[in-house]
């Protein structure tokens, strides 16, 4: 039986390919789960235009994206902060202070999406990547200085 991947299967394919299956692993595990469509004509001129609409989309994020990443490789984020003797933090700087501090420069980027390995806690520049796709990591500069009082 041929089916349409609606998703990425291993062993089988990725989603949009049209792959020749057993009769009953399509009866019974592909189709009752949602993971294909039977490759008849209605099916795939269907899928065919879902595809088009899907990548039109995807290609309009991925525009957003790559203006967004361009803005925020100018961007530069200074946290003065107290320390002590060789520049030790009292404290650190986490990916929650950065993002409200991205917050505050006018730019709505989710936390989860800042890839800072361990909290910053010493004073210095730093290049802290932020994931926008798959294919895009902008790298804010980050710089820390001591606190004036």
């Amino acid at each position: 039986m041929e089916v349409i991947l609606r998703e990425d299967i291993s062993n089988l394919g990725k989603m949009g390919d049209v792959v020749r299956v057993r009769d009953g692993y399509a009866r019974n595990y592909l189709l009752p789960r949602g993971l294909v469509l039977v490759a008849n004509k209605k099916n795939l001129k269907v899928f065919d235009h879902q595809k088009r609409v899907v990548a039109a989309a995807k290609e309009r994020v991925q525009k957003r994206a790559q203006s967004l990443a361009e803005k925020l490789a100018e961007l530069t984020l200074v946290f003065p902060m107290k320390s002590g003797e060789e520049g030790k933090l009292f404290g650190s700087v986490t990916n929650i202070d950065i993002e409200k501090a991205i917050r505050a420069k006018g730019f709505e980027i989710e936390r989860r999406r800042i890839q800072l390995a361990d909290p910053i806690k010493t004073l210095g520049e730093f290049a802290v990547p932020i994931r926008l796709g798959a294919d895009l990591t902008p790298c804010v500069k980050v710089s820390v200085v001591p606190e004036t009082t």
